[in-house]
This record gives structure tokens, sequence and C-alpha cells, in this order.
């Protein structure tokens, strides 16, 4: 059986049903089905092994066949005349987990050893009648078990296929929307890019050409548009070919590379990194490199900052990243959350972290976050 059917559910249904069993075999014996003239111990053992090793049905179903026939041939020999439930319950499972082979080869075998059974330790024409009937009998209860475990095999694999067309369409149809999407950003930002990028190359060779000292915010005009460029690049790479392999990850080592960009923007950045630097999940990193780039992205476009400051400390069980301005904002100015903003929050809380971002209690703003780096967390 598959594993996914297997849970508790399952095995208490299990549970109850070998129980079951096994009370309905025992008060069958001890109702009359015992032909001999005193009690029997063993036969009475073997009816409750019997029942209760249904209880192991779905895990081991061929297992719990060949003792469920065991049983039913050991209890018939001690004179016992009861139907062997617990072996068709046994055959109804083998067949259900695929083993339709195996459950009649043994169902033949312990129809012949029931037969001869029977007549050896019943003596007489009407023993014989007996034996006879309850061979049909048994027949027609084995019969009906693999008719029910087949149809109930059948219908799980239709419903097994069932689910995997589901996921296959569902797939299909995000491969479709990763494809329009894609489509969406060549057509809406490569273009601009690509043209905030080659008036940026010209304009910083025109003025080597002329000699002139090429402006600081030309450089990091022209730094930020090659870097938009390339993981504009990556990301729609990604969106079409979901097998392809992805561009590295920015991480923590990147930061550097954004403070010194916000420098050449004309922004006194410095970063400090305290603690043991030690190997971080990539989520983590890439995580706090986003952070980082949306925190001075902010500053340079709203903050009217002079100066910021970014700090990566490496704790046990986290990593805190911290992104001070002494921009204009105010412990009166109430923060507006633009999209920036809330995609760091999403990405902290999933990591299961924490976000603040508020005015400092002086003059600027604040960006402050925790990243768990716990497994257990």
């Amino acid at each position: 059986m598959s594993g996914r059917r297997y849970g508790i559910p399952a095995r208490v249904g299990d549970g109850a049903i070998a129980v079951g069993v096994a009370a309905l075999l025992l008060g069958t014996g001890l109702s009359g089905g015992h032909l001999g003239t005193g009690p029997d111990p063993l036969g009475y053992a073997l009816l409750a092994v019997g029942g209760l090793a249904l209880v192991a049905r779905r895990r081991a179903p061929l297992a719990v066949l060949a003792v469920t026939g065991l049983c039913a041939v050991g209890y018939q020999a001690a004179g016992f005349d009861v139907l062997s439930v617990a072996y068709l319950v046994a055959v109804y499972g083998a067949v259900r987990a695929g083993h339709r082979a195996l459950a009649v080869a043994a169902s033949v075998a312990v129809l012949v050893v029931l037969a001869l059974t029977a007549l050896v330790f019943r003596e007489g024409p009407a023993g014989e009648v007996l034996a006879q009937a309850r061979h049909v009998l048994e027949l027609a209860w084995l019969i009906a078990a693999f008719a029910a475990g087949e149809a109930v095999r059948q219908a799980e694999a239709r419903a097994d296929e069932a689910e995997r067309t589901r996921e296959e369409t569902a797939r299909r149809r995000a491969d479709e929307e990763r494809l329009h999407i894609a489509r969406e950003l060549h057509d809406s930002l490569t273009h601009q890019i690509s043209v905030v990028k080659v008036q940026s190359e010209v304009a910083v060779h025109l003025a080597l050409r002329r000699g002139e000292q090429v402006p600081e915010a030309l450089l990091a005009i022209r730094e930020a548009g090659r870097e938009a460029s390339r993981e504009l690049r990556a990301t729609l790479e990604a969106l079409r070919d979901d097998d392809a392999a992805p561009a590295p990850p920015r991480g923590l080592d990147h930061i550097p590379e954004l403070v010194e960009q916000a420098g050449r923007a004309g922004l006194e950045a410095t970063l400090t990194i305290g603690g043991q630097r030690t190997d971080l999940p990539a989520a983590v990193g890439r995580t706090a490199y986003r952070i980082v780039q949306e925190s001075l992205t902010n500053i340079a476009r709203h903050a009217a900052a002079a100066t910021a400051s970014v700090r990566i400390d490496y704790r046990p069980d986290s990593l805190a990243i911290r992104v001070d301005d002494d921009g204009r904002a105010t412990p009166d100015t109430v923060p507006t959350p633009g999209l920036g903003l809330l995609g760091m929050r999403e990405r902290v809380t999933a990591l299961g972290g924490r976000l603040r971002a508020e005015p400092r209690s002086g003059r600027g703003f604040t960006v402050q976050a925790e990243l768990p780096v716990d497994p257990a967390s």
C-alpha cells in the first residue's frame, strides 16, 4: 500500500478490525464451533492469533496472508468448525496491495489443505458432506474477497492517476504563467533598462574622451544599469526554463559591493561586520542581501541622507542586520509602507524572523532584521 494512505486513522482501523475478527472467531469457537469433547487451548490460541495478525495487513500483506492461512489450517485440524474469516480479510488486503497471483496461489493451497484436513479429522458420511459444504462456502467467500480487493485496488489506481493528471495540469499552467510573466517583463523593462545602460556607457565614454572628470553619480548609474541588466536577464532565464541551472544567488559576500555602490552615488556608507563568520543557509544570505539593497535604495531615493551605516552581526542562532541613516525622518514621521518595505517584511517572515523599520530616536531611519539560522527554527 502507498505510504501516504497509511496513517494513524488506518492504523487504528486495522487494530479495531483485528480485535473484532479475533473476538468473532473466539466467540464462534466457544459457542459450539468446536467438534471435540473438551477445551483445546492450542485451537483457541490459533483463533486469536489468526484474527490479531490482521493488524499488520497493510504493512506486510503477504506475511499476514501466510499466518492467517496457517492458523486456519491449524484450528480446523484442532476440531474447530469455524469459517476462516481472518484469512478472507487477509486475501482482500493482499489483492488490494497488488499481490493477486500470490493470493490466488496461496488460496488454492489453503483450500486443498483444508479439504484434506476435513477428510482426515472428520469420520463418516456426514463428516464428508459437511466438509464438502464447508469447502464450497469458503470458495465462494474467497472469490468475494478477491473481487472486493481487486475493485478497491482499481479504484485507488484510478484515483492516483487522476491526482497525477491534476498535478501535471497545474504544472503546465504554472509553466505557461511563467512564460507570460517573462514576456511581460521583457517587453516592459528590458528596453528601458537597456536604454539607461547604453546612455550611461556613452556618457562615461564621451567624458573620458574629452578628458573630463566623470561624475560619481554617472558612474553609479552605469553600475546600477549593469547590475539591473544582469539580474533581469537571470530572472527571465529562470522564468523561461524551470530546469535551467539558476544563476549564482546574491548573498552576504555581495553586500560590500552594495555599500561601495552607495558610496559612488554620493552617500557616505560604512559596513561593519561583527561576530564569528559561519556558513549560513542560502536563503538567509539572499534575504540579508535584499534587505541591505532595499534599505540603501530607499535612503538614496527618499531619505535625503548624507551618511548610512550597515552592520551585520553573526550570532550563534541568528543573523542580525541593521541599516541606519541620518536622513530627514523624525520620531513623529509615520513611515509609508511601500512595496520595498513590504517585500522585506515578507522575506523575513518567510524565514521566521523579525523586522523593524521605523524612525530613529533622534533623526533618520533604521531598519533592523533578525534572521534565525538554527535548523530547528
